[in-house]
């Protein structure tokens, strides 16, 4: 992995549901002491509804407007890191527009362990089916080329929130202190997500 320049650019983090985008883009604003903006937190706060409630009540196409529109608002702005939602690269203006007002890092996970951080499963729209792992490496595979495209991708599996945001600020050649305590014991991993980043698409 190359080490990239980012300057006064944005941050943003794609990547599937549940991968931890929110948990690690908290994590990585306070360390690079950066406002942290969470894409579909501002949806919700601008249809003044959950992201689910958006998905049952007026669709995905409907949602995925208001997407565009927010990420387009957001990306006005430069010094932030942004949590976007796992289906925003499904838009070529989206995509394109990310890579051009920001650092495009993308968060991997296989399957099995989406699918174990994703929970029951019942907030998260795109996840119910009655094979969800199916389901899952589906849209892992409509999106694999998608997701590609970041400037840097980063693998989550098995790691700590802080061992992936330390992994992210190496790639970005970010001066840090290593971690005194690194956590081997399973608190902080990236599964263990907050309750904010559930029912994502």
């Amino acid at each position: 992995m190359g080490v990239v320049p980012y300057k006064a650019k944005n941050i943003a983090l794609t990547g599937f549901m549940a991968v931890g985008k929110s948990s690690v883009g908290r994590k990585l604003a306070s360390k690079l002491k950066r406002p942290f903006v969470d894409l579909d937190q501002a949806i919700e706060e601008k249809e003044g509804m959950k992201v689910r409630d958006i998905f049952d009540r007026k669709g995905e196409a409907f949602f995925r407007e208001r997407e565009k529109e927010v990420l387009r608002e957001v990306l006005d702005r430069d010094g932030q890191v942004i949590a976007t939602g796992g289906g925003a690269v499904l838009d070529k203006q989206n995509l394109r527009l990310l890579k051009n007002r920001s650092l495009l890092i993308c968060l991997t996970a296989p399957a099995p362990t989406l699918l174990r951080r994703s929970g029951s499963g019942e907030d998260r729209p795109l996840l119910r089916a009655h094979d969800r792992q199916r389901k899952v490496e589906e849209i892992l595979q409509q999106r694999k080329e998608l997701y590609a495209q970041a400037h840097i991708c980063v693998d989550t599996d098995r790691l700590t929130i802080e061992e992936v945001v330390d992994t992210i600020l190496k790639a970005i050649d970010q001066p840090q202190r290593p971690s005194r305590h690194p956590s081997r014991s399973g608190r902080g991993r990236v599964q263990d997500m907050s309750p904010s980043e559930k029912g994502r698409g």
